[in-house]
């Protein structure tokens, strides 16, 4: 039978909440007697307390204005303001405890209103009787006092002393009675407040009993359904850890008949589309870079769609390649070929390049986003380049294995291109064969200065954005301003020497002395121009841009190109 985890976890809750609610029942019971007493205490018999104690206030008070009244009269030369003004508080403090008393009384009637809680009727009832004592114990006092007062201005010194003696006993009498009600509310305090202290310690010994019972139940039964649960779900951890480690074998088994089952069979399925989609990335991985089939796998480039980028374009081409075929046998061509674009892609995957496509001995590589940080993608450009004329050393000296043979072999040399700027890139081709590509006039720019190593001489060629872009860390030298196939502007060409770190001074002071003569050639100083031509020479005796540009000024002085000439060059062919 087939049980729903949400029925599962619903019978977890309700069962829980079950036992919450018996808890809290419980904890209802117990703690109202508690909050009875406490209730009594705080609305009843503290507040009659209170109000006891501030008619004792009044009446001390009364008796310190009856002292100061008796002390004045016994004066030699009593003051009558004086007299009348503590006679007056006298008065006044007598009428405000009889209005507590009043009050208090009229409290006790609401208490024995009350049916919600629990008091001690009997003492509120001894108390209903106290309190009316007490005012007539204060009045009659008062009344004395006020007899004393006549009997003193009449000059009756028999009667007088009678009076004091009573005023005395009245006053003893208050004391008393006073005296009487708040012992009666203390020990009606004291022993609810110690009644309640003792239901709160039951209340509580009690609630932490049922409490446990009810957790040691709700565990129980927590486990007994979560088992089901978890089990499944280390399982499934347990696989998908395995998958992340590049374990695509793991099958997971669950054995219940809930969604973890379902779960896992689809966790099952998709490990099973994880083998296929590896061994489709492995595949096309030889054929496209990898970096674009998972990026195409993972629908994160647009499959019908291009866009306009900043990238960097390289093209690299064998020397001679094709005569060179010509005493290669077939498996020695494909051999060679493989072994160099192995090499060559080595190092451009380094840099974070992308290979575009092998045409024959050549090799279509690009730099950008999302693959190459924007900021980045011509000085990897260029690094790539300078690493993969280091990997040519490598590459000749591996030539007599390769072959088989030791002497005979071919001379074998690399021209690259560069050219940084804007480029559409997408997917392009048809319905049934696409490519992940560039295209665009920086791409043609790329191809055009690869071939213009031929003319001047050079193993690589990049343009002055290129340039711009790799930062100050590589080092170059300018060789012409290029018009090349298929563009109309000029392009400033641009050498790449090497890392600047790594230049000797004899090369710095050659292209030194070569951009001087280029200077003093565009301004069509041909003396100027030969003699710094002839210092680079001087410093590098192959240095075949400078012997080019010595015969371009041979020529031009000769037959000199005029003076609106702009110092651009035409390149002779494609």
């Amino acid at each position: 039978m087939r049980l729903p985890i949400s029925l599962k976890i619903f019978s977890i809750t309700l069962a829980l909440l079950a036992l919450m609610v018996v808890v809290t029942w419980l904890s209802v019971l117990n703690f109202r007697s508690l909050n009875n007493q406490v209730r009594a205490l705080s609305d009843w018999y503290l507040p009659l307390e209170q109000q006891v104690a501030s008619v004792e206030i009044l009446i001390r008070q009364q008796m310190v204005h009856m002292e100061r009244v008796l002390a004045g009269m016994e004066a030699a030369r009593p003051d009558p303001e004086y007299l009348a003004r503590e006679s007056n508080g006298f008065d006044m403090r007598g009428v405000n405890a009889d209005q507590i008393v009043d009050s208090s009384l009229r409290m006790l009637g609401e208490a024995g209103a009350q049916q919600d809680i629990r008091l001690d009727r009997v003492t509120l009832a001894v108390l209903g009787r106290q309190l009316p004592a007490i005012q007539t114990a204060r009045q009659h006092f008062h009344a004395t006092f006020r007899q004393f007062q006549i009997e003193a201005e009449e000059g009756n010194p028999r009667s007088e002393e009678r009076v004091r003696e009573a005023l005395l006993r009245e006053k003893d009498s208050v004391d008393i009675e006073i005296g009487k009600t708040l012992d009666l509310l203390n020990t009606l305090t004291r022993d609810t407040a110690v009644a309640a202290k003792r239901e709160e310690a039951r209340a509580t010994t009690l609630n932490w009993i049922v409490t446990g019972i009810a957790t040691a139940l709700g565990l129980i039964f927590a486990a007994f359904v979560t088992r089901s649960l978890v089990d499944p779900v280390k399982r499934l951890l347990g696989g998908t850890r395995a998958v992340e480690a590049g374990d695509l074998d793991v099958e997971i088994s669950v054995r219940t008949h809930d969604e973890l089952a379902t779960l896992a069979s689809s966790f099952n399925h998709m490990v099973v589309g994880l083998r296929e989609k590896e061994r489709i990335r492995e595949t096309f991985g030889q054929y496209v870079d990898p970096r674009i089939v998972k990026s195409l796998l993972e629908s994160r480039i647009a499959a019908d769609r291009g866009e306009r980028q900043v990238m960097t374009v390289f093209f690299s081409d064998l020397e001679g390649f094709t005569r060179m075929c010509e005493d290669l046998t077939p498996d020695a061509a494909v051999r060679f070929l493989n072994r160099y674009f192995a090499m060559m892609a080595e190092v451009v995957r380094g840099e974070e390049g992308i290979i575009d496509k092998y045409i024959g001995d050549s090799v279509m590589a690009f730099w950008g986003p999302p693959f190459t940080d924007p900021a980045e993608h011509a000085r990897r450009a260029c690094v790539a380049a300078l690493g993969q004329m280091e990997k040519m050393v490598q590459f000749r000296a591996a030539l007599p294995e390769l072959f088989g043979v030791k002497h005979g072999l071919p001379e074998v040399n690399v021209r690259m291109g560069l050219a940084s700027g804007e480029v559409t890139v997408g997917n392009i081709g048809s319905d049934t064969s696409r490519g992940y590509t560039v295209i665009g006039d920086t791409v043609n720019l790329a191809s055009r200065l690869e071939q213009a190593n031929k003319f001047y001489g050079t193993r690589i060629l990049v343009n002055e954005t290129t340039r711009r872009l790799a930062g100050d860390a590589l080092a170059y030298r300018e060789i012409d301003s290029l018009r090349v196939a298929g563009k109309l502007e000029p392009a400033r060409v641009y050498e790449l020497v090497g890392l600047v770190e790594e230049l000797d001074e004899t090369t710095a002071k050659a292209v030194h002395a070569y951009e001087t003569g280029l200077a003093r050639y565009r301004a069509q100083d041909w003396d100027a121009a030969e003699t710094a031509f002839r210092e680079c020479l001087a410093r590098v005796p192959d240095d075949r841009p400078a012997q080019v540009m010595l015969q371009r000024v041979g020529v031009f002085r000769h037959a000199p190109p005029g003076a609106d000439w702009d110092g651009i060059w035409v390149a002779p062919s494609k």
